[in-house]
């Protein structure tokens, strides 16, 4: 179930005054200061700022593998700090995909494994979980890589492959840390003209952190984060 605003639009994520501090001994750090934000579905959004500006914190946040120490976050209609960390581990796996600038697949397991993960953790039989993985494989265009270790790909081919994870569940959004960061120009292009692509025929809503401006101009909206603030930029 989504939260609905004023004009009708189904918001995906929402979150309110958000704040969080980091505590260590004398040191009292303010990461995230009042920061609010609707993420709706389908929409394209991307944060940029400078490296420590706190835009993999705000993405954490958003994706309930961190707590707030102030204001709310809302996933499918969900405050996330109400839940406990089974309720929340649920939530992300029923309605969030997480991509990394390294792809984090298991080194041990093939594309096609890998893939299907998620499923098999959902409670998803081994006959399903591999026909959906197979099938979003070939979306990225890896059909011919589905028995091939991550060792054995490329480095754009293992990014595809962590995008099908991603979207194997079929979220309602998308959190995509540098996803592109570590792969050259045109790889990245290529990485990123194919979230877009599937971003308009699945209806997910990708929420992507990017110090590359080109790439963050493709998305319909950007917001910049600055002295733990956000504001369009």
């Amino acid at each position: 179930m989504t939260e609905t605003d004023n004009n009708g639009i189904d918001k995906v994520i929402a979150c309110e005054n958000l704040t969080k501090r980091f505590k260590e001994g004398k040191l009292d750090v303010e990461v995230l200061k009042g920061i609010s934000l609707d993420i709706s579905a389908g929409e394209k959004i991307a944060i940029v700022g400078s490296s420590g500006s706190g835009k993999s914190t705000l993405l954490h946040i958003l994706g309930g593998l961190d707590l707030p120490t102030e204001g709310t976050v809302h996933v499918m209609g969900k405050n996330i700090a109400k839940l406990s960390d089974k309720e929340r581990g649920d939530l992300r796996n029923q309605s969030l995909g997480f991509i990394y600038q390294f792809h984090h697949l298991l080194p041990e397991f093939t594309a096609l494994e890998n893939v299907a993960m998620p499923l098999l953790i959902r409670g998803s039989s081994t006959t399903e979980a591999s026909s959906k993985a197979s099938d979003i494989l070939n979306k990225v265009g890896l059909s011919e890589r589905l028995s091939h270790k991550p060792g054995q790909l490329s480095g754009g081919e293992r990014q595809r492959a962590a995008i099908a994870r991603a979207l194997v569940t079929n979220p309602n959004a998308v959190l995509a840390d540098e996803p592109t960061g570590n792969l050259d120009h045109k790889t990245a292009l290529q990485i990123f003209d194919l979230m877009q692509s599937l971003n308009q025929e699945m209806q997910t809503a990708f929420v992507i952190v990017t110090h590359d401006m080109q790439l963050a101009e493709k998305m319909d909206k950007i917001y910049s984060l600055v002295d733990g603030r956000l504001s369009n930029y």
